[in-house]
């Protein structure tokens, strides 16, 4: 099944450091640097205006894309940002995502390494973006209705794995033939649900799997969300966890800091 979503368009993809501000358009499988910015944020950090700047210098990304948008654009962030509590990393992120509409990606301390040592080795480049490039998740969970996109997202597991990601859950699309239509299906690597208040069992196993994944991937053909799905994102939402639909989402009651579209 082919799922027009995860083939590579022309992304506008920015870099925020403690000093600097890099602009690039990823396009055709190259990478080419279009700005970079001199910006002091350890500054606006003790003054409290970190999102204001942020807001800002998004504000002029119109420069470079037509429509700036969490499809079209990807931000990441690292340096004084890594600094940050969970608490003020997560209301620096809700407030670029009210102020601008694009998800404020603060990369973590090991992911960087991993970008960059990945950037070194594919290029000799000591930039971290040629690494994100090339791979931009090392853990993922998948989540979408098993019931009705099971072939959708089959296809989605098989080009993360391709592009060298580990699926952290499910392991395997194999389903218990079973529970083929039912309410709550199982893959051939769970157990048997004991009665109905042993799903949530099998559904905590699942969601648990989130804190261990650079980003959670919603399968959506069409936009459409499930219940089940729609629970999860809670869950999510809750744990500040890097979210990526593969289709602009429809029928969310509530808006929340996402993107769309796997690939860079």
């Amino acid at each position: 099944m082919e799922n027009s979503r995860l083939v590579t368009k022309g992304k506008v993809l920015v870099h925020f450091g403690s000093e600097y501000v890099s602009v690039y358009r990823f396009q055709g499988g190259a990478l080419t640097l279009l700005k970079r910015e001199q910006c002091a944020f350890e500054e606006s950090l003790a003054a409290g205006m970190l999102a204001d700047k942020i807001g800002e210098f998004c504000g002029g990304l119109k420069e470079f894309a037509e429509v700036v948008d969490n499809e079209g654009t990807r931000l990441y962030a690292t340096g004084v940002f890594q600094q940050l509590s969970q608490p003020a990393a997560t209301t620096l992120v809700n407030s670029v995502y009210v102020d601008t509409g694009l998800y404020f990606n603060i990369v973590g301390p090991e992911l960087e390494r991993f970008y960059l040592e990945t950037g070194t080795t594919a290029r000799g480049s000591n930039d971290m973006m040629e690494g994100v490039i090339r791979q931009e998740f090392r853990n993922v969970v998948v989540c979408g209705s098993f019931q009705q996109s099971l072939g959708y997202i089959e296809d989605t597991i098989a080009r993360l794995r391709e592009s060298g990601a580990v699926v952290l859950s499910p392991w395997t699309t194999r389903i218990k033939p079973e529970t083929v239509g039912t309410d709550f299906v199982l893959f051939d690597y769970q157990d048997f649900v004991k009665n109905e208040r042993d799903t949530w069992r099998h559904k905590y196993d699942h969601m648990d799997k989130f804190r261990q994944s650079d980003a959670i991937i919603v399968c959506n053909p069409g936009g459409r969300v499930g219940n089940g799905t729609m629970f999860e994102l809670g869950f999510m939402s809750a744990i500040s966890q890097r979210v990526i639909f593969t289709e602009e989402p429809v029928g969310v009651s509530v808006l929340f800091p996402y993107e769309i579209g796997l690939e860079v």
